[in-house]
């Protein structure tokens, strides 16, 4: 009995649903067997050919291309079968029906998701980072976040993260070589200049978690949530920044009672706008479950647009609860979520009661260019460099435990020879956190998280 990882695995690895190509993938330890029973003859490597994909009794499933990638040069780095056929989803599965048949004997089974690349990472034909970067590639929401996933697939990221390594790794030896020689140990390091590899250490990480987080920031975006009394315009404020009718706007209070988002783009950075109910004292019990839902979302938000009515500055009343509405949010908020006043409708009035705060209008659109350059500014955008690749957020996590790890191990080195085995250990530490990035030292759990969010058939 094979173990699950030995066992070969089948999928379709094209979208659902009709197209004019559909591909079925295999990947073990040999798929000759297969070949031999779908395509009743030998195939030659890495050339495509055009023959009849047959069923068990030898009648056509359909004409198209099989391909043989023999291992190791394939992309899981194990035998490789493609077959390529019409797209109609009852042909992808009398192939992939077919591919389990044939292979009962070798325990053929469908793949989870994902596992395609993880038997790539596995064989070592990637490494973590550009796993990860293939998932991305896949969902990118924006150009500027394709090139970049493309970039860390190639393995810029990933070049980077090593050359770290091995100047932490250099910097490792020199430490604790000096263990073994007490009485040389401060010219040992001084001769060496420790110091000066430490403080180029810090630079070089500086410059990658600066474009790994301006990577991470255009993988996930950042939530931007639209909060204010009833008829401030939020919806129609969605609508001015997604350029389409998404939400109902009417003179009616309280129309919107459910969320509605929709995610555009900005230079390239995804921002996940969510227009929410009124906040308001009410008695509709549903307007409440929306006003409670728009709170849970504002809660969850990375920045909040607090709108506020400018034809109705000045009436006592409604400034009350706008000045009720602020202090909850910095009550519930605090300064982790910036949140942005805005003064809305002001193709209607003089915007006299703007001062401090942004002035717009949904409706003609001025002031929208105003707001979207100070998203960027929140978001901690700083106009797409050339050679920002794809990042996550576990990756700069990663990167700020191994900044913390540096520095710690700056101020052991001032210490000199009091402090040297816990220089050495901080220096350990810094360079198992860089492993976690690329997969060389990374929790199995971790593993199953990240390629389960995978489509299957990649």
């Amino acid at each position: 009995m094979l173990t699950r990882q030995a066992q070969p695995i089948a999928a379709i690895a094209t979208a659902a649903g009709r197209g004019a190509v559909g591909i079925v993938r295999v990947s073990g330890a040999s798929v000759g067997p297969l070949i031999h029973a779908i395509c009743a003859r030998t195939l030659k490597p890495r050339e495509a050919t055009y023959l009849p994909l047959r069923a068990s009794d030898g009648s056509i499933i359909d004409h198209g291309i099989a391909i043989h990638f023999p291992a190791p040069n394939s992309y899981t780095g194990e035998d490789v079968l493609e077959l390529q056929a019409h797209g109609g989803p009852v042909v992808m599965q009398l192939l992939l029906a077919r591919c389990l048949e044939a292979g009962a004997d070798m325990q053929v089974r469908v793949a989870e998701p994902g596992e395609f690349t993880q038997r790539a990472f596995l064989n070592d034909k990637i490494d973590l980072a550009q796993a990860e970067a293939v998932a991305d590639l896949i969902d990118a929401s924006t150009e500027t976040a394709a090139r970049s996933a493309a970039r860390s697939l190639s393995g810029e990221f990933s070049s980077d993260i090593h050359g770290l390594r091995d100047e932490l790794i250099t910097l490792r030896m020199l430490v604790e070589a000096t263990l073994d020689f007490p009485e040389e140990e401060i010219d040992f390091l001084q001769k060496a200049d420790a110091q000066g590899q430490l403080d180029g250490l810090q630079r070089g990480l500086a410059t990658v978690m600066q474009r790994a987080k301006q990577g991470a920031l255009l993988c996930e975006g950042i939530k931007v949530v639209i909060a204010g009394q009833p008829n401030a315009g939020k919806s129609s404020l969605l609508n001015a920044l997604a350029g389409a009718e998404l939400a109902i706007v009417t003179p009616i209070a309280g129309t919107t009672r459910d969320v509605v988002s929709q995610t555009i783009q900005i230079e390239g950075v995804p921002l996940h706008v969510i227009d929410t109910a009124g906040l308001r004292e009410s008695d509709d019990q549903v307007e409440k479950i929306g006003i409670a839902r728009a709170w849970g979302q504002i809660e969850e938000a990375d920045a909040v647009l607090f709108l506020r009515d400018l034809t109705r500055a000045g009436q006592p009343d409604y400034e009350a609860d706008d000045a009720a509405i602020a202090r909850e949010l910095a009550a519930k908020l605090g300064a982790r979520v910036t949140v942005i006043d805005i003064w809305n409708k002001a193709d209607a009035v003089e915007p006299r009661a703007a001062a401090g705060a942004l002035c717009l209008s949904a409706k003609t659109g001025a002031g929208l260019d105003t707001l979207r350059r100070k998203l960027l500014e929140v978001a901690g955008w700083q106009s797409a460099p050339e050679g920002v690749y794809i990042a996550r957020e576990r990756h700069v996590h990663a990167l700020r435990r191994v900044e913390g790890h540096l520095r710690e191990a700056a101020s052991l080195l001032a210490l000199q020879a009091n402090a040297l085995d816990l220089l050495a250990e901080e220096l350990r530490l810094a360079q198992n956190a860089l492993n976690e990035i690329t997969g060389e030292f990374t929790p199995d759990d971790l593993l199953g998280v990240i390629f389960s969010r995978f489509c299957i058939g990649k």
